[in-house]
């Protein structure tokens, strides 16, 4: 809460903000002979879209529909053909970014939250992407649907790496995302 006093004012004006608070953070493995090393971690935070906000009140203010905590699901940004990310942005529309989607995995990998506790959510274990076509990663989003290149469901929110992140195949991206209030 923020409390605010004005000079000759009464009473006490009051602002309060609910902000949430994210970040993404995903850890890239490469196979060097028969073991697994650390090359890079990538840190930031998201956006979260007016869909996610509109969802959130519909939610809690308006009888909308809860979405259940496993069917959450985690997807990469492409670079190729990559121009922006808009808060407008949906899952059957969002011009400026394209999925990547050259992973193992046959269908989006689930977020899976844990308890919430000191207004934090996140997930206990990494959601890993098993890399098997080369190319470029720019980003994440948070979806409701697991089909790879799917464009139904609600996108969440879309984060990007602080830097493009290339990869190759045997490549493993881990990732965990972490949303507070």
């Amino acid at each position: 809460m923020i409390f605010q006093r004005f000079r000759n004012q009464s009473p006490i004006k009051l602002i309060q903000r609910l902000l949430f608070a994210t970040r993404v953070r995903s850890e890239h493995y490469r196979l060097f002979g028969d073991e697994y090393k650390l090359i890079g971690v990538y840190e930031t935070h998201n956006d979260i879209t007016n869909e996610g906000k509109n969802d959130i009140l519909a939610v809690y203010f308006k009888d909308g529909t809860q979405t259940a905590s496993t069917s959450w699901y985690i997807g990469l940004i492409s670079l190729a053909g990559y121009t922006s990310l808009a808060p407008t942005d949906v899952m059957n529309s969002h011009a400026g970014w394209a999925e990547f989607v050259g992973y193992t995995q046959s269908t989006r990998p689930a977020w899976g939250p844990g308890t919430p506790a000191s207004q934090t959510i996140t997930n206990a274990t990494a959601v890993q992407f098993d890399i098997n076509a080369a190319g470029t990663i720019k980003g994440i989003f948070i979806t409701t649907n697991n089909t790879k290149s799917g464009t139904t469901g609600k996108l969440w929110a879309t984060a990007l790496y602080t830097g493009d992140v290339p990869v190759a195949i045997g490549d493993q991206i881990r990732t965990t995302y972490t949303l507070s209030c």
